[in-house]
């Protein structure tokens, strides 16, 4: 029941229709954290610089998040500017990026954490995530996420990942171009052939698809009337699927089916507020309590 994961920790700064925000906590591994820790031991991987906030720190350790391999080093945190216009609120707009520590730092796990069975690779440089997979003592399950800056500049090196995970995450555009497929099921069945087992396509507001050899299912998103931040709800939503898997250690359509539920639960939670608002507090009771007005949706 314990995963670790190799991602961003990072400070985001938002402008929203619904208002601006400066140098909240963000970064893949930090998101995907935040919800995978309500299944699993979260052993976080990553590299933020001399300038962050240690009231993140003291956070993570609230949260039960082993950050013994969170290297502090002298630079800038990597930070991310971004906008979400009203038109499309799936799409950030990248104003600025800085990467600061991130650009010559290599994260790492300490010796114990080498041997634990699940990983996740969050979104971040392909060849740091083979890298830092190649360190790992044959984890049984490994889970990978990416993102169509690594896919334009660093295909080959994408696809190299793919060939060692089980569980591959990404979203429908990204799916689309890394294959040339423009049909989902045919990008899914495509990226199939590159190595993973399972293939998870997010689809925003409107659900998921997961394929592999012996499933093939969607999900619908769990309905909102109002969404204020969607930055770190893929990552959020990963941490809920791989979480559950981590936790059922098991593979077969109901634990599936019900960790794609998860991640779509823990996600909607996330758009209702900037950053990690609403997922630092988040209990299972409030997570259980929206699962069942889920289910309610697949009652004929």
């Amino acid at each position: 029941m314990s995963i670790v994961v190799l991602g961003t920790v990072a400070l985001d700064s938002l402008k929203t229709p619904n208002g601006i925000k400066k140098d909240l906590l963000g970064g893949s591994a930090a998101h995907f954290s935040m919800s995978a820790r309500h299944f699993s031991s979260i052993n976080l991987s990553a590299v933020v610089g001399y300038d962050f906030p240690l009231k993140h720190i003291s956070m993570f350790k609230r949260k039960y998040i082993n950050i013994d391999s969170l290297l502090i080093k002298k630079g800038k945190t990597f930070r991310w500017t971004g906008e979400y216009k009203v038109e499309d609120l799936n799409t950030a707009v990248t104003l600025d990026t800085t990467l600061g520590v991130i650009l010559d730092t290599v994260p790492i796990v300490n010796e114990k954490q080498k041997n634990i069975n699940n990983v996740f690779l969050a979104n971040y440089d392909p060849d740091i995530q083979l890298a830092f997979l190649n360190t790992l003592n044959n984890p049984n399950f490994v889970g990978m996420d990416t993102m169509n800056l690594w896919i334009h500049t660093k295909k080959k090196s994408v696809a190299k990942v793919m060939k060692k995970v089980n569980l591959l995450i990404l979203n429908d555009a990204e799916a689309r171009d890394f294959t040339g497929e423009k049909n989902i099921l045919k990008a899914a069945k495509s990226l199939i052939s590159f190595g993973p087992k399972i293939v998870i396509i997010k689809k925003g507001e409107h659900g998921g698809l997961l394929y592999s050899k012996n499933y093939l299912f969607a999900l619908p998103a769990y309905p909102l009337d109002e969404v204020i931040d969607p930055t770190g709800a893929g990552d959020t939503f990963a941490g809920g699927v791989m979480g559950y898997l981590a936790k059922s250690k098991k593979i077969n359509a109901k634990t599936l089916i019900k960790a794609v539920s998860y991640g779509t639960i823990f996600s909607s939670f996330n758009v209702q507020g900037f950053g990690m608002e609403k997922t630092m507090n988040l209990s299972l009771a409030r997570i259980h309590q929206r699962m069942n007005i889920f289910k309610q949706f697949f009652k004929f």
